[in-house]
């Protein structure tokens, strides 16, 4: 296992946020702009016939589902700056253990450490593997 974070390494976990967070607002900008435009261009008097129409909703629910996906990744970035802000950053919010700085690197938003979030996605009484 890496070492853990220390206070010296919470610039550079802000650093990394914000510029995360910087990128995610352009893609998210980028895409609702161009959602806007092919919506447009729809209501401009484009004929469809069914096949069209159902990949023109395929590709809106994908594209969506992207910025939904893309929203998230923000609100998480947003909680992991507050508890930067709170001195929170680098534990876990269900067993209030130090997060390994490996993890962080990896996973900068993380709020559980592994095992945590190895029950989160499990279930509490699964047992993890041998490599946690």
């Amino acid at each position: 296992m890496s070492p853990l974070v220390s206070t010296a390494d919470l610039p550079h976990f802000k650093r990394t946020l914000r510029a995360r967070q910087s990128a995610l607002r352009v893609t998210i900008h980028e895409a609702l702009l161009r959602s806007d435009q092919e919506q447009y261009l729809q209501i401009a008097g484009q004929v469809h016939d069914a096949e069209d129409e159902a990949l023109a909703d395929l590709l809106v629910d994908v594209n969506l589902a992207e910025v939904t996906r893309e929203i998230q990744e923000l609100r998480d970035i947003d909680a992991a700056l507050r508890r930067i802000v709170m001195g929170t950053y680098g534990v876990c919010v269900r067993c209030r253990q130090a997060i390994d700085r490996e993890r962080l690197d990896a996973y900068p938003t993380a709020k559980r450490c592994v095992t945590c979030q190895y029950h989160e996605e499990h279930g509490p009484t699964a047992s993890p593997p041998p490599s946690l």
